[in-house]
C-alpha cells in the first residue's frame, strides 16, 4: 500500500531492564518458540523477516546486559538507543525492586541520554507471570500515568510463552502506530496537529463542501485508504454509534465533521490506533503528522528547454475544487470562498498581487477563467509550488493517482518545435521591456481588461510584474503570459531574455523613450530567434520625434520589424485586446516571418504590406502551382506543342489574380 513509503524499512526493538528479570530469555523464546534450557549472558542480535511479523515490517531485536554498565558512560547503551525506535524495559513481576528500578533507573537513563522532542515509544514489559498469581497492573498504572512516552504495558511468560507474540505486536504498533502524536491520555482527547490533520481529509473527502459526508463520499473515503466499501448496515452501525454519543455528529444522514473526529477519538481510546493512522499515512502524513516530502514533492524530471503545464485531468480537478466553493454560483470566489478553498493549506498561497495578475470582477473577486489563470502560471513559472498545492488539495487521492506529478505536463523541447514548425503547447511566455514609465505596467493590466482609471486604484504594494489570460488564435485558446522586465538595461539575466515573444514598449510623449527599445533589440535580439514587436503606448496623446538616430517606423523597416504597433488603455470601456492576440500569434508560429501577423482568424492568408516576404502565401502559392503542373503532367497530350500554351495560360490567369488580389486587400487596409 502508499501508506508504506512513510514507514521505517526496518524496526529496531531495543531490550534493557534489570539483571535477572528474563530479557534474553524472552527474545529467545520468541525466535526458537520454546523456552530455553540454557541463557547466554545476551542474546545475539536479530532479524526477523518482514513475512513473519503482524506488520509486515523487518523487526531488528537488540537485547542489553544490565551487567555490562560501568560508570556514567556506557558507549553500548547510547548506540542502542539511538538506534531503537521503540524500548522494551523489562521488569519480573515477582521482584519489586525491578518494577522500582523503572522509575528510578531506566525511565530517568533513557529519557537522559534521548532527544526530548523526539521521545521514544516505551513498553513495559512484565514477564515471569507463571510464577505469580497476581498482576501487577496496579502498581504499573500510576507509572504509565505519570510518563506519556509509556505506550503500554505487557504481562508474559518466558517459560510458557504467553503473550509473548502480543508483545512484540505491541511493540511494533508502539512504532507504527504510536500515540502520543494522536491522543492526550491526561486530557482525554485528541491532540490539535491531530485534530488538524485530520480536518483537512474530512474537507478533501467532502467532494460537494456541504460540511457532511454523506453515503457515497463515505465510501469513497473507505475505498481511498482501506480498499473496500462499507456495506449499507455497516454504515448505519456507524453513524447510529455516533448519534448516541453525540447531538451533532450526524445531520442530513451524513456523518459532520464533529461526529467524524469522534470517530477517531473513539478508535484511538479502545487501542485501535492503526485505523487513525492508516488514514493519516494515506492522506500523506508522517509520525509527526506533517506532510511528507516525498507526498509534496514528487519527483518530476524536467529537461532544458521544455516548460511545464497542467494536462486536461487537472484542470478538470481544478475546476471541481472551484465549483465546490463557489457556493452563490456567481464564478467568482469572494475573500470568505477563497478562504475556505484554502482552509487544507497550512497557510495562505495567494497574495493581493494576484488580484493584479489575473482577470477578476468588477468587485475584484477572481473569476473562473482568473482562477485557472493563476494556477497554470504558477505550474508554468514554479511547478514545485504547484504540486506542493495540488498535494494540499489531496490530488492524487481524489484522481486515484501515483502522486501530483501526473498532473503536469512536461512540453518537449522548443527547439523540436522551431524545427518542425508547429507547437504542442498551451502556455506561451512575452517579455515587457522598456524604459521607465514607458507604460509597460499599463500593458499588462489591459491585457486583464483594465482601462486606465481602473488601473489607478492599484496599490502599489499590490502591483504584479506578472499578467495572465487567455488569447484565441485560429479558433484554439492558448494562455499569453505578460512579464515585466526591470529596465535596468545591463543586468537582464537569462530568465529575463528567455521567453517566446518579445514586446519593447515606447512611450510616444516621451522623446527619449524609443531610445531604450532600439538598444535592447541590437544587443539582445537582434540575432535571436525570438520574434519581437514593438509598442507605442499612449497613442491617445500626442506623438513627438523620437532623440534616436532612426524613427520608430525606419527602424523597424531596417530590421524587418513589423511597423510600431499604436497602443492605449486610456479608454471608456476596457482596452481593445487585438494586440494580444497577434502576441499570442507570433509566439505560436516564430518561424512565419509575416509582415504583419493580422491574426483576425477571418482569412485564409494573411493581410500582408509585403507579397514577395509572405512565407505563408508563398507556400500557398507554390502549392497552388505544382497542382496545376501536375494536373496538365498527366494528360494525354503531354507532348502536345499545345501543353505549354496552357501552362503559361494558366501562369499569366494565377499572376492577374494574384495582383488583383493583392490591390484589393490594400484598398481594404
Amino acid at each position: 500500500a502508499k501508506q508504506d513509503l512513510y514507514l521505517p524499512l526496518t524496526l529496531t526493538l531495543f531490550f534493557p531492564g534489570t539483571a535477572k528479570v528474563g530479557k534474553t530469555s524472552l527474545i529467545m523464546s520468541l525466535v526458537s518458540e520454546e523456552f530455553p534450557d540454557e541463557v547466554p549472558l545476551r542474546a545475539e542480535e536479530i532479524t526477523i523477516p518482514a513475512d513473519v511479523t503482524p506488520e509486515r515490517v523487518p523487526t531488528h531485536i537488540v537485547d542489553y546486559s544490565g551487567r555490562t554498565i560501568c560508570g556514567i558512560f556506557d558507549p553500548l547503551l547510547s548506540l542502542s538507543l539511538l538506534q531503537a525506535n521503540v524500548i522494551c524495559i523489562v521488569y519480573s513481576v515477582n521482584n519489586k525492586k525491578s518494577i522500582e528500578k523503572v522509575t528510578s533507573h531506566w525511565i530517568p537513563l533513557i529519557n537522559d541520554r534521548t532527544d526530548k522532542d523526539s521521545r521514544l515509544p516505551l513498553i513495559l514489559v512484565g514477564n515471569k507471570s507463571d510464577l505469580v498469581e497476581h498482576s501487577s497492573m496496579e502498581t504499573i498504572l500510576p507509572i504509565m500515568n505519570q510518563y506519556s512516552e509509556i505506550e503500554t504495558c505487557v504481562e508474559c511468560s518466558a517459560k510458557n510463552l504467553k503473550n509473548i507474540s502480543e508483545l512484540f505486536y505491541y511493540a511494533q504498533k508502539a512504532v507504527l502506530h504510536p500515540t502520543g502524536p494522536l491522543y492526550c491520555p491526561e486530557e482525554k482527547e485528541m491532540k490539535s496537529s491531530c485534530v488538524k490533520a485530520l480536518t483537512r481529509i474530512f474537507k478533501i473527502s467532502d467532494l460537494d463542501n456541504d460540511g457532511i459526508l454523506n453515503d457515497n463520499e463515505l465510501n469513497f473515503f473507505q475505498r481511498t485508504c482501506f480498499n473496500m466499501p462499507l456495506a449499507p448496515q455497516a454504515l448505519e452501525d456507524v453513524k447510529n454509534v455516533v448519534r448516541r454519543n453525540m447531538t451533532d455528529g450526524v445531520k442530513d444522514n451524513g456523518l459532520t465533521l464533529k461526529g467524524f473526529l469522534f470517530l477517531h477519538t473513539l478508535f484511538i481510546q479502545r487501542g485501535r490506533h492503526e485505523t487513525t493512522w492508516t488514514v493519516l499515512r494515506r492522506f500523506g502524513y508522517d509520525d509527526d503528522l506533517e506532510l511528507t516530502q516525498e507526498y509534496l514533492f514528487p519527483l518530476l524530471k524536467i529537461p532544458p528547454d521544455c516548460t511545464t503545464e497542467l494536462n486536461h485531468n487537472a484542470y478538470l480537478f481544478l475546476q471541481s475544487v472551484f465549483d465546490k466553493h463557489d457556493k452563490d454560483r456567481d464564478c467568482a470566489l469572494s475573500p470568505d470562498e477563497l478562504k475556505d478553498l484554502f482552509k487544507v493549506f497550512p497557510y495562505m498561497p495567494w497574495g493581493p498581487d494576484v488580484n493584479n495578475t489575473v482577470c477578476t470582477n468588477e468587485q475584484g473577486w477572481i473569476t473562473y477563467q482568473g482562477y485557472l489563470s493563476q494556477w497554470t502560471l504558477t505550474t508554468y513559472l514554479d511547478v514545485q509550488r504547484c504540486l506542493e498545492y495540488l498535494g494540499y488539495l489531496g490530488y492524487s487521492i481524489i484522481h486515484e493517482q501515483e502522486s501530483q506529478a501526473a498532473a503536469i505536463t512536461v512540453t518537449r523541447n522548443k527547439r523540436i518545435d522551431l524545427q518542425k514548425k508547429q507547437t504542442q503547447r498551451n502556455v506561451f511566455r512575452c517579455n515587457i521591456l522598456g524604459a521607465r514609465g514607458s507604460g509597460k505596467s499599463g500593458f499588462l493590466q489591459a491585457f486583464l481588461g483594465r482601462n486606465l482609471a481602473r488601473q489607478r486604484r492599484i496599490r502599489e504594494e499590490h502591483k504584479s510584474y506578472y499578467a495572465i489570460s487567455t488569447a484565441y488564435v485560429y479558433g484554439q485558446e492558448k494562455y499569453l503570459l505578460l512579464h515585466e522586465v526591470l529596465p535596468d538595461f545591463d543586468f537582464l539575466s537569462e530568465a529575463d531574455l528567455a521567453c517566446d515573444v518579445v514586446c519593447l514598449v515606447y512611450d510616444i510623449s516621451n522623446p527619449r523613450s524609443f531610445e531604450y527599445c532600439a538598444k535592447a533589440y541590437k544587443k539582445y535580439f537582434m540575432d535571436s530567434k525570438t520574434p519581437c514587436m514593438i509598442i507605442a503606448t499612449k497613442s491617445d496623446l500626442h506623438e513627438v520625434r523620437q532623440h534616436y538616430s532612426l524613427s520608430p517606423l525606419d527602424f523597424c523597416r531596417k530590421h524587418k520589424l513589423h511597423p510600431p504597433q499604436p497602443f492605449t488603455c486610456n479608454t471608456a470601456d476596457a482596452p481593445n485586446k487585438d494586440i494580444y492576440t497577434k502576441l499570442t500569434t507570433m509566439a505560436m508560429y516564430p518561424h512565419a516571418k509575416l509582415c504583419c501577423m493580422c491574426a483576425c482568424n477571418r482569412c485564409t492568408f494573411c493581410i500582408c504590406q509585403n507579397l514577395l516576404n509572405c512565407e505563408l502565401l508563398r507556400s500557398v502559392r507554390t502549392k497552388l502551382y505544382g497542382a496545376v503542373l501536375n494536373r496538365h503532367m498527366t494528360q494525354t497530350d503531354l507532348k502536345n506543342s499545345t501543353f505549354w500554351l496552357r501552362a503559361s495560360v494558366g501562369a499569366t490567369v494565377f499572376a492577374v489574380l494574384g495582383f488583383a488580389m493583392y490591390k484589393a486587400l490594400l484598398k481594404q487596409r
